[in-house]
């Protein structure tokens, strides 16, 4: 019985040794030496077909197309336009830029307003005037070749009408008859066209064109974003 025994342990100490040695790789599937170099080089299939993937942009146009969409755009505006010009200019831009793209900004300037006595034809007139209001302790000041008016005096200018009807009101109240209201300036609307997010190629067109519906005026920076 211990015969068989030594013998036994001989036994396994050689299989260990061999497989140690890895003689007994292939007989048991299991590698002595594990799946690390240099035995996993030998493993390889066609190790010259393999290439190196580069992970940088690609090369011509998807490269220009990149470019193109991270170039930093402006805003560009011309003007400012009267509601006869406003047309004309809308047209003109359209042959360089979508009718879309083109935004009317409108600005309105509002009326002036002025609590008014006259028309005097003569200087004497304007004069004696000038002296009752200095008596009701109302101030004035001459107003000048205003065709709707005519020459006379302004008792103050306003910016809306409700100011000039309240000032109207106090003046009667001190004793003046004979003043009223009147526009001294009409109300103005402005416009001017405003494209926005402008690549550098379509500022360089824009800038440059100079047609006769813009009306003599150039594309520059917008003053308001």
């Amino acid at each position: 019985m211990l015969r068989l025994l030594v013998l036994l342990l001989v036994i396994a100490n050689a299989a260990f040794y061999g497989w140690r040695q890895g003689w007994l790789d292939d007989l048991v599937g299991v590698r002595a030496q594990g799946d690390r170099e240099p035995g996993r080089l030998a493993l390889q299939v066609e190790p010259q077909r393999v290439r190196v993937l580069s992970t940088g942009p690609a090369k011509g146009g998807t490269t220009t197309a990149v470019a193109a969409a991270e170039a930093p755009t402006v805003c560009l505006e011309v003007g400012p336009y009267t509601a006869a010009q406003l047309g004309p200019a809308q047209s003109a831009i359209a042959g360089v830029v979508p009718p879309e793209r083109i935004e009317d900004a409108r600005h309105e300037t509002p009326a002036a307003w002025i609590v008014f006595m006259g028309p005097y034809t003569d200087a004497d007139t304007r004069r004696k005037k000038v002296d009752e209001l200095r008596r009701l302790k109302v101030t004035s000041e001459e107003v000048r070749q205003v065709p709707e008016l005519g020459d006379g005096l302004a008792l103050g200018r306003f910016d809306n009408r409700a100011a000039a009807e309240r000032a109207l009101a106090d003046v009667t109240t001190k004793g003046v008859r004979t003043a009223r209201l009147a526009q001294l300036v009409p109300p103005v609307v402005t416009h001017t066209l405003r494209i926005a997010a402008v690549s550098p190629e379509l500022q360089q067109q824009l800038v440059a064109l100079q047609v006769p519906g813009l009306a003599g005026k150039s594309f520059a920076a917008c003053a308001r974003p």
